[in-house]
């Protein structure tokens, strides 16, 4: 799939992970859509950036954890591009307090934060994939989806859950779309802009290259996922073979 002219709806686009792939996927020729929640600042500069390279971007706010309001930024991209050819699941993060003997509302909200909003948005997607017969959902995920972790307990289940439902995607958009997951290792940005610095060394310490994955590295695996069309229902783990020691 070439991206030139192809609409792409990435959610949590003000920053990091997201804003690398919404700027690269606009250099390579495609029309954006950000989704952000809070970050109206970072969405716009975003915007600002995606511009130069002529491309068209629009930016929407929306709590995706909400239906109605995944619905409609679905619904906005296609007011405005007419279609949707892409949707990367981006939107998401780790809530302090989620530990094994954590709160029932904690978990709940962490649930809804990084699985509930995945699903809310692939379900509106998906029904523009099914009446064009084409489209790719790419989600992104955590190393911890392969791991249970008890300092971020369902932080991690909920990223064991995209992964399930990205191949459950992928059996329902075949043979004529895809949808994948990547599972990256600690990025540096969110969280770890700000994490205590004994806690950012240790955990880069513990990468093969001693450093964090940085945002454009991941926006290069997403865009390499859309590209390669044989690739299907698959969890890409990003974290340069840590989870392999």
């Amino acid at each position: 799939m070439e991206l030139k002219n192809k609409v792409v709806i990435i959610t949590g686009g003000s920053s990091g992970i997201g804003e690398a792939t919404a700027i690269l996927f606009a250099k390579e020729g495609a029309n954006v859509v950000i989704s952000y929640k809070v970050n109206k600042s970072g969405a716009e500069k975003v915007v600002s950036q995606i511009e130069k390279f002529g491309a068209k971007v629009f930016m929407r706010q929306a709590d995706l954890t909400i239906e109605k309001e995944a619905e409609e930024l679905v619904k906005f991209t296609l007011e405005k591009l007419n279609r949707v050819d892409i949707l990367v699941n981006n939107a998401g993060g780790y809530i302090e307090g989620d530990e094994w003997d954590g709160t029932a509302d904690i978990w709940t909200k962490s649930l809804e934060q990084n699985l509930v909003s995945v699903m809310n948005v692939s379900k509106y997607a998906i029904k523009e994939f099914q009446k064009q017969q084409s489209g790719v959902i790419i989600s992104v995920a955590s190393r911890h989806s392969i791991s249970g972790q008890f300092d971020s307990l369902s932080y991690a289940a909920a990223k064991a859950g995209v992964v399930n439902i990205t191949q459950a995607y992928s059996k329902l958009l075949f043979p004529y779309g895809r949808a994948n997951s990547i599972s990256p290792g600690p990025v540096n940005c969110g969280y770890w802009l700000t994490a205590p610095l004994d806690e950012l060394e240790e955990t880069s310490a513990k990468m093969p290259d001693k450093k964090l994955l940085e945002p454009q590295t991941v926006a290069n695996s997403i865009s390499f996922l859309v590209l390669n069309d044989k690739i299907n229902g698959q969890n890409i783990i990003l974290d340069g073979g840590k989870s392999l020691i």
